[in-house]
């Protein structure tokens, strides 16, 4: 009892301080323009927010350890909503796909005003007159708080925070055609996933080729199925930026009881983990459809993430964070996972279909198609070697596939018949060179 009212106290004392330390604006809750986001910006997303969060969050913390350590209670001490933002919160998602719509979701449950940003003036009526997407997420009510609309202007310019949920390869077109309403402060979260066929660019560059270097950028990845996160299944991403302030605020911002999000400064890693786990998914679903067993399917993965770590050390990543869930976990996910589009397009391949056919029946991107191709083209130009088609034989063979120079089963064929060596004859090479 004298546990918690010490608790209580401490709160109270430190919010009294938040509002009290902060600019006049803030202390009154009004809502900030364009121009003062930017001022507090300009540089890093270390804002007076981001401090007054930090200070009142380890005063909480600090007062109530012991109460923690003798708790047996599985709830998080933390969460966004202890520690409430200085201004009122508005979050704009461009793009209303299956994962628009499941951060749009995630984002309106915690209570914040969120506009989605859609193309179709009759997908805007039906999301807010009936809460629902007349095309994705059939069966799903989304939160009362959840509004679209088909003007960039109503959604953009009054934003604190901006989710990017476009396709990587339409990202670039898309953000042309807005970018003169995202203010120059606002941060964007993206949650997009590839490499640019045209550029060989991912969306790091994308983003910061169209709004500018100076953005404040995060990234989500994670084994997260939008469907899953909409339903409130529990779900664990990891949220990536060069300021680890703003992934926290993000963090802050996103986590509930169902989503959990970790933060990262390794935005190559995570980035080269959401891409390259997508085209394992078409090998992975080629080799269920072929009928080849659970032995075949969890060998192709699981050397697949080895070319994945690979590659992502060749451009600077961490290996921890291939391994970790934006990596390994993400692809595992979208490998054996039922809801994986990737899986299914590599199924159907496997089956027999083709690509025509295949892209000609569904109305969802298969964000692997592309990457695939675009994945080997960065490899040959990027990576140095010989014969770079064995190091990295998986990412290879299903590009090659894909063009249709050979069958899925030729493919196969073609990986059990490689040469013998080490499993991991690159970390081999590298304990030589030490």
């Amino acid at each position: 009892m004298i546990r918690n009212s010490i608790s209580v106290v401490w709160t109270t004392i430190a919010l009294i301080c938040c509002c009290s330390s902060s600019t006049d604006a803030f202390s009154l809750g009004i809502r900030p323009t364009a121009s003062t986001r930017s001022a507090f910006s300009s540089s890093s997303w270390s804002t007076q927010s981001t401090i007054l969060q930090r200070s009142a969050g380890q005063r909480i913390s600090q007062s109530a350890g012991a109460a923690r350590s003798t708790s047996s209670s599985t709830t998080l001490w933390m969460k966004s909503s202890d520690i409430p933002p200085p201004y009122p919160v508005r979050i704009a998602v461009m793009g209303g796909g299956n994962f628009g719509l499941a951060m749009a979701s995630i984002a309106a449950r915690q209570g914040h005003p969120t506009t989605i940003l859609v193309r179709s003036e009759a997908v805007a009526n039906e999301i807010n007159t009936n809460h629902t997407h007349p095309t994705y997420m059939k069966g799903i009510t989304l939160p009362t708080k959840a509004r679209a609309t088909t003007k960039p202007e109503e959604c953009l310019t009054d934003a604190t925070y901006i989710i990017h949920a476009v396709p990587c390869q339409y990202s670039r077109k898309f953000l042309e055609g807005v970018k003169e309403h995202i203010p120059a402060g606002t941060p964007v979260l993206s949650i997009s996933k590839g490499i640019e066929t045209s550029s060989l660019g991912f969306m790091t560059d994308i983003l910061e080729d169209v709004l500018g270097e100076d953005r404040p950028l995060a990234f989500l990845s994670g084994p997260s199925f939008a469907r899953e996160i909409i339903e409130g299944v529990a779900t664990a991403v990891v949220i990536a930026s060069d300021d680890l302030d703003l992934a926290r605020d993000l963090a802050f911002l996103l986590s509930d009881d169902n989503f959990k999000c970790f933060t990262s400064q390794d935005v190559i890693g995570v980035e080269i983990g959401g891409a390259v786990k997508n085209v394992i998914a078409l090998g992975a679903g080629m080799c269920e459809g072929l009928g080849l067993g659970t032995n075949a399917m969890s060998g192709l993965v699981t050397r697949g993430c080895n070319e994945m770590r690979r590659l992502g050390v060749t451009f600077g990543a961490r290996p921890s964070t291939i391994a970790g869930l934006s990596g390994v976990g993400d692809t595992f996910g979208t490998c054996f996972g039922p809801l994986s589009r990737n899986r299914k397009f590599g199924y159907r391949l496997g089956k027999g279909e083709t690509m025509a056919e295949i892209l000609e029946s569904t109305t969802e991107v298969a964000e692997g198609v592309d990457t695939a191709l675009a994945v080997v083209n960065l490899i040959e130009t990027k990576c140095k070697g010989y014969r770079l088609d064995l190091k990295y034989p998986i990412l290879f063979g299903i590009a090659r596939i894909l063009e249709g120079k050979q069958t899925p089963l030729e493919g196969l064929e073609g990986l059990m018949n490689m040469p013998m060596q080490m499993e991991n004859f690159d970390e081999q090479r590298r304990e030589r060179s030490d």
